[in-house]
């Protein structure tokens, strides 16, 4: 195989990568590199990947990832105010008060007003969507399974390891409604 100007392979490697994201990657210079391989790119991809294996699996409740989310927070954390499940999932105010309505129009969760605060609203999930999180559970299970199906044991620990420091290094970048 031959080697360009920087004596890295012209060819993709097995993995995939290209002279160009090799350089990129060491560089920072995105601009010279290809759609396919600009991380921007591939992020946005591997959610509506991730999102079309989810409604494939989760397709018989009529549940949506985010409201998935919304769903196990507050099983995880318990009843909750809609700013903590806000944060939980990485939502907006709007958008979770809008999953909130739906979820509550399903009768999956009850909202109340807090004693503490009046302007705040305290989730709780009712039998409805607690019976629903034990159905769906398993089936979101293969749905991160088959995300992640192409990449061998290390590769995956190493991608979700890669993924939880991007995001744990921008814990206050405001999540907005785009």
């Amino acid at each position: 195989m031959t080697e360009d100007m920087h004596g890295l392979p012209e060819a993709p490697d097995d993995g995939g990568e290209t002279p160009a994201l090799m350089r990129a990657a060491c560089d920072n210079d995105w601009a010279g590199t290809g759609l396919r391989d600009r991380p921007g790119f591939l992020i946005r991809r591997l959610h509506q990947i991730h999102t079309a294996l989810f409604m494939q699996e989760c397709a018989s409740e009529g549940l949506t990832p985010v409201q998935y989310s919304v769903l196990t927070a507050l099983g995880q954390m318990g009843p909750s105010e809609q700013i903590a499940i806000s944060r939980a999932v990485g939502l907006d105010r709007t958008s979770t008060a809008d999953v909130m309505q739906r979820l509550e129009k399903r009768k999956m969760i009850r909202r109340r007003t807090s004693p503490k605060d009046r302007r705040s609203k305290i989730a709780t999930l009712t039998e409805v969507g607690e019976s629903l999180l034990q159905r769906i559970d398993e089936a979101a299970s293969t749905a991160h399974t088959r995300t992640l199906e192409p990449l061998g044991p290390d590769e995956r620990r190493e991608l979700m390891q890669a993924m939880r420091k991007i995001v744990d290094a921008f814990p206050d970048l405001e999540r907005k409604a785009f």
